[in-house]
């Protein structure tokens, strides 16, 4: 009968089976963070963030670059506030400084604008419909369930807007008119982190 390895012994010999890591891993693993964590502290407090960049070794820095790139495209944002509108600008700025072909990067950010104006504008007369919608069908509902247990009179007026079965469905609706947006502008992220 053979011997039996304990779990640990296992672990060892897979781990022995990976290797060591690239010098390419090692920087990787080391500088997409420190990146990261640079974006993270532009976006709070900025600064220069290409400045910022040029303390760092010619071989780190792309990698620097890719960690500060995750964090920005992930900050720019459908501008659904005045906070959404200020972050995302600045998020493109940032870019745009980090990325090599402007005009590219400028190309794509002409897309992006034009779902922001959409968004803006016919989304928000989208919405301001479909809540008026979602708060008649909930009063009728509330209001029909109340008659039948003999609790409203008829004609009274209940608050819809405060129930939070109305809240739920209204952030589920909302959800479902941005992921259309969402959809345009998850792409044109992709456009923008494959571009040099």
């Amino acid at each position: 009968m053979g011997e039996m390895k304990s779990a640990f012994e296992k672990a060892m010999e897979r781990v022995a089976k990976i290797g060591e890591p690239s010098e390419e891993e090692t920087l990787k693993w080391k500088y997409v963070p420190e990146g990261q964590a640079l974006a993270a502290k532009y976006l709070k407090e900025g600064g220069s963030l290409v400045a910022e960049l040029g303390r760092y070794a010619e071989e780190a820095r792309p990698f620097v670059v890719k960690g500060a790139e995750e964090v920005l495209l992930r900050n720019i944002d459908l501008p659904a506030n005045d906070f959404a509108k200020k972050s995302n600008k600045k998020a493109m700025e940032a870019i745009k400084a980090l990325k090599e072909d402007k005009g590219a990067v400028e190309n794509v950010y002409s897309k992006m604008r034009r779902i922001f104006e959409h968004y803006e504008q016919d989304g928000e007369q989208q919405r301001r419909q479909a809540y008026e919608m979602l708060k008649q069908r909930f009063q009728a509902m509330i209001q029909q369930a109340m008659q039948q247990q003999g609790g409203l009179p008829p004609g009274a007026r209940v608050d819809v807007e405060s129930q939070p079965q109305f809240q739920e469905e209204w952030r589920r609706t909302v959800a479902q008119l941005d992921a259309q947006y969402n959809t345009h502008l998850d792409e044109y992220k992709q456009e923008i982190s494959s571009l040099r």
